[in-house]
């Protein structure tokens, strides 16, 4: 299963990532050299939502998705 997730950063952005081990890329994007260089300079970041799937390719074409407000 794969999870696509949107972050909130410390600077009121939004990010959204794809993984398979959600409370593993939480941990890296708030503490460690390997999460994404766009939250490591906004840390701390927050989780605001996720959506699961079955698939990586179905994740990913999510994660791309444009999303109307």
């Amino acid at each position: 299963m794969y999870l696509v997730y949107i972050l909130e950063c410390a600077d009121k952005t939004l990010y959204v990532g794809c993984t398979n081990n959600l409370e593993k890329r939480l941990n890296q994007h708030n503490n460690h050299k390997s999460g994404a260089h766009y939250t490591k300079i906004r840390r701390p970041v927050v989780l605001k939502y996720f959506e699961k799937y079955r698939t990586l390719k179905r994740g990913r074409a999510r994660e791309r998705k444009e999303v109307k407000i």
